[in-house]
């Protein structure tokens, strides 16, 4: 039976299993929302504030959930605020679908109102960005974008919907299912390869990286890690993939890498590098590994061949699902070696980074991760956009293996309040923290309203200092004492959450930070704690005053 475009459209989401949309509406799409008109329950519109925000959403979606994150902006102004999202789910290898209204097709050159050619400003940021011209094509676009989004490096596509599109009239099919898509194999004699390769190693470390490790492919990495007491580290902001209980777990490479992992990968001769893109974060500036060619030996396995050899010239490349590699390479049995030491090392300065020096705050964020590291449960789900307060997170939380980490490799601020939203709207039981800071949560607080109308509502932690901490790290580190920019004047945040209908408490003393937290979980309705947080203690490690000092030092010699 034929039926216009937008409902086809529909149609063909929920066949491939879409339950969830995030968006803001538009005059350019609203064929598409009056066809989701009949669809609650099934395919839910999830009305957000700002495209930024909605795109937030779908990336982390996607990163959750290992299917596309569908968002549905309009054309023009919607499309640019979404971009965010776009290329925060590039970066982190995340499936999404960004739908964006167009102009008619008789319009396309004219510059008419909100025009883009999506195609050149999303062409470097997505996968594929793609403009339906043809009514019947529907089902085929549709079913292409949700393929490219999963397979090979997951991310994001962007489909422009002309309006014209969504209003002819059409006899195609929707779609009824998705294809049954399995990852490419190791071939036998390159895990034979690779298992001579670390056999024969004096310092073998292994990298991982990747949302989407299935349970068994992250049982077999464990066991064959343990077994082989090789060290694990993990690419920036991915350490929830791997139980960091293990005695194989040491650390993060990531932004402000610790100095263990630094130097443990700077020391090993052979890396296991699993779904690995390598960029600037996970090595330290490429300067860990040499370019083109590392002095390690690097055995570099990923699900897309379009990444071996990118950035560095592998010994051994490998094109094959990170699990399966790892899953056939531990069937060939546990390698031996003389690294038992070194392994150990690593994991004990792990355990001891874990735990930071009381800090020169009101409210001290070491006794904060502390409790949390007590009383979260096993299967808690974290979130944080960017800045100082996101080492806390990242490097003073210790995951277990049915805890989630929800971050962005791209460094974007105001990810963390969307992405718990998000977290809550797919995971509605499970307990969803979000980590921001004052300048951090008002790129997107504003999504409170949106979490509030969907039920969907995390607890969210401000660390509030008064200041952009990473900025104004930097400035005291290359220009002491001439601030400019940094220091912020907010709003009260408690009583901004109690407006959307949140419980909202101000903490300003560590001791009153259980209790607060305790109520802050038993709100149905989510909450804010606004945390009372010294712009002296910039870092756990560090404080404001030291890396002033350390930058009048430098500029006076």
């Amino acid at each position: 039976m034929a039926q216009i475009g937008g409902h086809l459209l529909v149609d063909c989401l929920r066949g491939l299993g879409a339950t969830k949309a995030f968006g803001v509406p538009g005059e350019s799409y609203l064929a598409v929302l009056d066809a989701l008109h009949d669809t609650g329950g099934a395919l839910d519109f999830v009305l957000c504030r700002q495209e930024g925000g909605a795109a937030f959403m779908a990336a982390a979606w996607g990163k959750l959930t290992g299917q596309p994150g569908i968002c549905l902006v309009t054309r023009g102004p919607g499309a640019t605020n979404a971009s965010i999202g776009v290329h925060t789910a590039m970066q982190d290898s995340s499936p999404m679908i960004l739908f964006v209204g167009q102009v008619a097709t008789y319009m396309k050159g004219r510059e008419a109102f909100q025009e883009l050619d999506y195609r050149a400003v999303f062409g470097p940021m997505a996968k594929w960005a793609v403009e339906i011209d043809d009514a019947d094509r529907i089902p085929e676009i549709i079913a292409r974008a949700w393929v490219t989004a999963t397979t090979g490096r997951p991310g994001p596509v962007v489909v422009a919907l002309p309006e014209d599109m969504l209003t002819t009239l059409t006899d195609a099919a929707p779609l009824t299912g998705t294809a049954s898509l399995h990852g490419p194999h190791p071939a036998p004699d390159a895990v034979r390869q690779a298992h001579e390769m670390l056999s024969a190693a004096k310092r073998p470390l292994i990298l991982y990286a990747g949302s989407h490790w299935t349970a068994a492919g992250r049982a077999a990495l464990q066991g064959f890690a343990e077994a082989s007491d090789i060290p694990v580290a993990a690419v920036f902001r991915y350490q929830d993939q791997f139980d960091n209980h293990s005695s194989a777990f040491v650390g993060e490479a990531g932004v402000g890498m610790v100095p263990w992992v630094k130097r443990m990968m700077g020391e090993a001769d052979v890396i296991l590098a699993l779904g690995a893109r390598f960029g600037e974060n996970s090595t330290d500036g490429y300067t860990l590994l040499d370019v083109p060619v590392p002095h390690q030996k690097l055995i570099h396995v990923h699900g897309s061949d379009a990444e071996l050899g990118k950035v560095y010239q592998p010994a051994l490349g490998i094109h094959a699902d990170p699990g399966a590699f790892v899953t056939a390479v531990a069937e060939m049995g546990p390698v031996q070696g003389q690294w038992h030491n070194w392994r150990a090392k690593g994991r004990a300065e792990y355990e001891a980074g874990l735990h930071a020096p009381s800090q020169p705050s009101p409210v001290d964020m070491a006794a904060v991760m502390a409790h949390l590291q007590d009383v979260l449960p096993n299967d808690a789900i974290l979130t944080n956009g960017a800045g100082n307060f996101a080492i806390w997170p990242n490097k003073h939380f210790c995951f277990g293996p049915g805890q989630r980490l929800l971050a962005p490799q791209s460094g974007a601020m105001g990810y963390g309040v969307p992405a718990a939203i998000a977290a809550k709207v797919a995971e509605p039981l499970r307990t969803v923290i979000c980590f921001a800071g004052d300048g951090d949560f008002q790129m997107t607080g504003q999504e409170l309203a949106t979490a509030r109308q969907a039920d969907a509502c995390p607890v969210i932690l401000i660390l509030n200092n008064g200041i952009y901490g990473t900025i104004r790290a930097h400035q005291e580190r290359h220009y002491p004492t001439r601030v400019s920019g940094t220091e912020m004047v907010s709003p009260d945040f408690a009583a901004l959450a109690r407006s959307y209908g949140c419980h909202g408490e101000r903490v300003e003393r560590t001791q009153d930070f259980a209790p607060a937290f305790a109520r802050a979980l038993a709100s149905p309705t989510g909450a804010v704690l606004d945390l009372v947080i010294s712009a002296e203690a910039l870092t756990p490690r560090m404080t404001l005053s030291a890396i002033r000092a350390a930058g009048e030092a430098e500029r006076d010699r």
